[in-house]
């Protein structure tokens, strides 16, 4: 088939996998098609852990199995070829006896790694590898780098006003309060990236000065693991005003602090936080970190080299004074206007 149908197909398989966004964690984003005369006769994707690959629902979504011993199967990622929760997808496919297999990338996880190709290659099928590879990747960014780096996928979150300041400056009098730079459009957009994400983090700062649930409230899904890294363990009464919703996670140095609804983590004292919290994710299997703050912790983690993607939402009022933005520089990858304020997201370079 011509390189651009292949293209084509793979942009398909790309538009199903990211339906799942956010629900199939520790598993990878996975989309699939069946292509027969040219015409797709078969797709599905991955939608929870335990549940069917890609592969096996776009095959068993072929209404007649007849046609597949001349069909393409498209998919994004290499099939696994090791028996998990469910049994081995390219078995599956040479099962069925689909003889050309088009591949978006490899799968860099120790359990596949190349041996899902070689499997279908044995059994004679023809297969091509790295058809829109980047973007295959990309939508897989989690995955790869915690298979890869040995930690999460980090992504930092924040708004500043026009002159560059996340907050007005305040005293120990001032009642505590958000002051919102965006609007509601884009605070929903946050919730709808925080159902993306396994954890979100935030310093003891954020939490006694804005009192953030750090939930989805206004996108449906998953809330994310939420982590406070506190030097001193004193939050106040936050956890007895906001619902646990699952899991909290309390990283200080404090070894005697009590927090009520929160697993207490104790830092050591001549490592860095940031390390410290990436190496905890990873070891206990959380993929993607979403930071939101405040500007102490962003910066920590910027100056560690602890950021893959920042998403800056950036108001249309100057502050004149308070707590002055994170620095940080990367490769702009895209740009958003709203009604209040505007957003640049950029990635490591």
């Amino acid at each position: 088939m011509p390189e651009n149908t292949d293209n084509k197909f793979m942009k398909r398989c790309l538009d199903l996998a990211v339906r799942a966004e956010g629900m199939t964690y520790p598993n990878p984003l996975v989309g699939s098609v069946v292509v027969c005369e040219g015409a797709i006769i078969g797709e599905g994707y991955h939608l929870k852990a335990g549940e069917p690959h890609a592969e096996v629902n776009a095959i068993n979504s072929v209404s007649d199995k007849s046609m597949l011993n001349r069909s393409t199967l498209y998919v994004s990622l290499e099939p696994c070829s090791h028996s998990g929760k469910t049994p081995p997808c390219a078995d599956f496919i040479v099962s069925n006896n689909i003889p050309r297999v088009v591949v978006g990338t490899l799968d860099t996880s120790s359990k596949v790694s190349g041996r899902g190709i070689s499997c279908l290659k044995t059994a004679g099928c023809d297969v091509i590898t790295g058809v829109l590879e980047s973007e295959c990747r990309k939508i897989n960014r989690r995955f790869f780098t915690f298979h890869e780096k040995k930690r999460p996928y980090i992504t930092l979150k924040w708004a500043q006003s026009a002159d560059g300041y996340i907050d007005i400056k305040r005293n120990r009098n001032q009642k505590t309060e958000p002051n919102w730079i965006t609007g509601k459009s884009e605070r929903i957009l946050v919730h709808k990236w925080r159902a993306s994400e396994q954890s979100i983090l935030v310093g003891a700062g954020t939490i006694r000065t804005d009192h953030p649930q750090l939930s989805v409230r206004y996108w449906k899904g998953q809330s994310p693991i939420r982590i406070i890294l506190s030097r001193s363990g004193n939050l106040d009464n936050y956890f007895t005003e906001n619902e646990t919703n699952g899991t909290v996670i309390s990283f200080t140095c404090n070894t005697k602090a009590y927090i009520e609804g929160a697993k207490r983590i104790n830092l050591k004292a001549n490592i860095a936080s940031s390390l410290q919290v990436t190496e905890y994710l990873y070891k206990t299997d959380i993929q993607s970190l979403f930071i939101e703050g405040g500007a102490e912790v962003l910066t920590h983690f910027i100056e560690n080299g602890l950021w893959d993607e920042a998403r800056i939402f950036t108001g249309l009022t100057n502050f004149n004074d308070g707590v002055k933005a994170p620095l940080i520089s990367g490769e702009i990858t895209s740009h958003m206007s709203f009604e209040k304020s505007s957003l640049k997201v950029l990635v490591r370079e």
